[in-house]
């Protein structure tokens, strides 16, 4: 468990543009208490499409990529991101492959463990379930729009 949360990673978690956005940062330090630090390196694979993660993933340090089979250029992910949310939500495989661009440290949360903590703080659910919608809502705009970085850039 992630016990020993420095401030500067709370401050990363609700500060990041795309990240879980409605979140406070007494809200991040329920979560940090109770999440799974994992750590990844350069290539390793986050999240393998067509597999259950059972949960989801939020982005300490460290830069991931969504790998889109449709789509040329796919965005990457930074500190503060989620990935693992449309799995998490609907409770079927990953749509997509989540890969290490460089070393990656992510909390880790389970449903469980999740829910226990939405239990006792329903306002704390509802402003993560807020969040991954907007999360979600972002990445399908940048889907359609194609706004993302070229990869040649």
């Amino acid at each position: 468990m992630a016990k020993a949360t420095q401030p500067k990673e709370i401050s990363v978690l609700s500060s990041s543009k795309y990240g879980l956005m409605y979140l406070t940062a007494n809200d991040w330090m329920l979560i940090a208490d109770k999440a799974v630090r994992r750590q990844f390196k350069a290539g390793e694979y986050l999240i393998q499409e067509g597999k259950r993660t059972h949960g989801v993933y939020v982005l300490l340090k460290g830069t991931a990529s969504l790998q889109i089979p449709s789509q040329e250029n796919s965005p990457g992910l930074g500190p503060g991101e989620v990935c693992g949310e449309i799995s998490f939500l609907d409770e079927l495989p990953a749509t997509v492959n989540v890969i290490a661009k460089d070393p990656v440290e992510a909390y880790y949360l389970d449903r469980p463990t999740l829910q226990s903590l939405f239990e006792l703080f329903p306002h704390l659910g509802s402003r993560f379930y807020q969040s991954l919608a907007f999360s979600l809502s972002r990445r399908l705009r940048e889907l359609i729009t194609h706004t993302w970085p070229s990869k040649k850039e």
